[in-house]
């Protein structure tokens, strides 16, 4: 069609408060450098606006989804997830994305991939990043995935079909462990100042750390964090040192070039009332705890999929940092409602404890996901 433009089939979606492009994977290259080469010209990567592709120059709009046929034979379809950079060349295959997990259900039903079967349809996704089952719960209607309802999420106008996504087989997700070092608490150095974290890998490996050991409230907008450039460093420290621990990097000074997207870092506190960035409120008779979490070297404007489930399994460990915020009655509830910038996000979470050993036994969350486009990228040609 185009002598100097290749064109590739491709679908948006937004996938709970992110959005991303959806790619089947045999209409991508499989040699591993061209296919980045590809994504990236798909995005218009590197560039801070991305104005030469798809991307929405937001960390939370430039997320790429591949999906292809099933190759275990537990699961109905493959996802791999790739976090692309904007302004750098990076294409992070570390993690997952939960909220871009929530609209795979729904494009391989709308693409015939799956079975259907109405009015819920459960499609078991091997997330391949991790190696592990995330199994959906989409509502269908007339053949395809329902999107109309009465579900809303924080950071997204409106509402739609509620879909659950059960991670309760993602513990270990990068480590193989509910608690990568071993321990509950890990006492990190930086510049001298003691930090207390926890380290904790469902869905993607979190680190948290209490705000008032930060010197913070806990309920500071993402344009007051990010603007101190003296905190961003110090965080980025902490986390390269959990990077470290986690295998990610053979050193902590090279966690933001070589591993930027996790481990996620979440600065959580007691429950209190606060205005969101949105200008909204949140009272804190509505909420367990808030978190505000940072991921490739900002701060995300709502909250991960990914880090609502590890926050929740979180809460489920007994003297992590987490737990150790909760009331006494919110240690026993099965639901978790987190507070961040943008709202609130519940989180099913239960555990079981045999002596000294424990672990996560369910851990849901509720999303909404529509299709918002379909047709054809055009990128240039090597």
């Amino acid at each position: 069609m185009y002598k100097d433009m290749d064109r590739l089939r491709c679908t948006i979606v937004r996938g709970g408060t992110s959005k991303g492009i959806f790619i089947k994977s045999n209409d991508l290259p499989t040699e591993p450098e061209m296919r980045d080469k590809v994504i990236r010209a798909i995005f218009g990567s590197p560039d801070i606006r991305q104005i030469d592709g798809l991307g929405g120059a937001d960390t939370l709009t430039s997320k790429l989804a591949i999906i292809g046929p099933a190759s275990r034979p537990d699961a109905d379809i493959d996802y791999t997830f790739a976090q692309v950079g904007i302004d750098t060349a990076i294409v992070d295959y570390k993690g997952n994305c939960g909220n871009i997990s929530s609209g795979v259900g729904p494009f391989a039903i709308d693409e015939g991939m799956v079975s259907i079967t109405e009015p819920i349809t459960t499609v078991r996704i091997h997330q391949t990043n991790t190696g592990k089952i995330i199994i959906a719960n989409v509502p269908v209607e007339d053949g395809r995935a329902k999107v109309i309802g009465d579900f809303s999420i924080a950071g997204v106008p409106g509402s739609g079909a509620l879909i659950t996504l059960d991670f309760s087989d993602t513990q270990g997700a990068i480590s193989g462990k509910l608690l990568p070092t071993g321990k509950v608490i890990d006492k990190v150095e930086v510049d001298g100042t003691e930090y207390n974290i926890s380290i904790v890998d469902v869905g993607n490996p979190l680190v948290f750390i209490a705000a008032h050991e930060l010197n913070l409230k806990g309920t500071e907008l993402p344009d007051q964090i990010e603007s101190n450039k003296d905190l961003m460093n110090r965080i980025e420290q902490i986390r390269g040192i959990a990077a470290e621990k986690l295998g990610l990097v053979k050193s902590r000074e090279l966690s933001a070039t070589e591993s930027p997207y996790i481990p996620f870092f979440a600065i959580v506190s007691p429950p209190t009332s606060y205005n969101t960035y949105n200008k909204k409120t949140v009272d804190e008779k509505e909420i367990d705890l808030v978190s505000t979490l940072l991921f490739m070297l900002k701060v995300h404007k709502t909250y991960p999929g990914t880090g609502t489930v590890c926050t929740g399994a979180a809460a489920k460990i007994p003297g992590s940092v987490v737990w150790n915020l909760l009331s006494e009655e919110a240690k026993n509830k099965k639901t978790i409602v987190i507070g961040h910038p943008a709202g609130t996000i519940p989180v099913e979470a239960e555990a079981v404890i045999n002596g000294n050993d424990l672990s996560i036994s369910r851990v849901a969350i509720y999303r909404t996901a529509r299709r918002i486009m379909d047709g054809y990228v055009y990128i240039k040609k090597a």
